[in-house]
């Protein structure tokens, strides 16, 4: 809330990305960006990867959005992004 009260909206979503990433190393927790995950299919895996937009405290993939809404469809992408990370957690 706090990025959203100081830039306000209408921003590219990397802004508010740049803007957490600040907040994440003043507040000194734990994350990696823009964290690479293969995705795999039977026995191969696939030639395009996923790309959490932040893993916190290595558990918590954090899936950034700069929308007006949360559209319906965020849901299940974001659960497959947990699904792929074999993480417990998730938030979008």
């Amino acid at each position: 809330m706090e990025i959203h009260r100081i830039l306000g909206r209408g921003l590219r979503e990397v802004v508010y990305k740049d803007a957490m990433e600040y907040e994440f190393k003043l507040k000194k927790i734990p994350f990696n960006r823009d964290v690479e995950y293969n995705v795999k299919y039977k026995d191969t895996v696939l030639k395009h990867k996923f790309y959490a937009d932040f893993v916190v405290f290595d558990k918590l993939i954090l899936e950034i959005k700069a929308c007006e809404f949360i559209h319906e469809d965020f849901i299940p992408l974001t659960l497959n992004y947990i699904s792929i990370a074999k993480s417990p957690l998730g938030c979008l």
